[in-house]
């Protein structure tokens, strides 16, 4: 190989490497996944993090665990009107910053006991007529669909469904002298 061409090459290559720190390949990039809302992965970080304040884990496996905001995620991108995904994706937008005011920090900074808190003074939230009324309209039912979906996809989930509380498609025998004891599992359909 020419020298020259050798020289050329290796700086090309380090001038291309002196110029790599300054850009910014941190893009939060909106997921292809859902259709019609438009989500970014900071957004479903951040709708993690409530639906985990929702239902933390304990004993039992929490709802970002058993990933619960995908589901919720596909309920609102396939169930709800074009009203409704827009008012959810309103609310999840403005949700960062209602933290950031009412608080003074960020949502992932909070302890759990004052995202409960943040999380039920956003359901309470009693919209005025106004401009900043609509934004607050916004995340009281961003939170109110959140908590309700969370909860749903929580109870459906496979691991409640077969390993909390047993599901049975068609309800077995009627033994009437049997005797119920508290480490049994219950029956949720008979």
């Amino acid at each position: 190989m020419n020298r020259r061409i050798a020289l050329r090459h290796l700086a090309l290559i380090s001038g291309g490497l002196a110029l790599i720190p300054s850009c910014d390949f941190s893009s939060d990039d909106i997921l292809a996944a859902y259709e019609n809302l438009k989500v970014t992965t900071s957004q479903k970080q951040l709708l993690g993090a409530i639906s985990d304040s929702i239902i933390p884990a304990g004993e039992l496996k929490g709802a970002l665990e058993l990933e619960v905001p995908d589901f919720i995620l596909v309920m609102v991108n396939d169930c709800m009107t074009a009203e409704n995904q827009v008012l959810f994706s309103t609310g999840l937008a403005a949700f960062p910053a209602y933290a950031k005011n009412t608080v003074g920090k960020k949502f992932d900074q909070l302890s759990s006991r004052e995202k409960e808190d943040l999380i039920q003074g956003g359901i309470d939230l009693q919209p005025a007529e106004t401009p900043e009324g609509e934004k607050d309209r916004a995340i009281s039912y961003f939170l109110n669909t959140t908590k309700k979906l969370t909860m749903q996809g929580y109870m459906a989930s496979e691991y409640i469904q077969t390993e909390i509380i047993p599901y049975s498609l068609i309800p077995g025998p009627y033994n009437g002298a049997a005797l119920i004891s508290e480490n049994q599992k219950p029956r949720i359909n008979g």
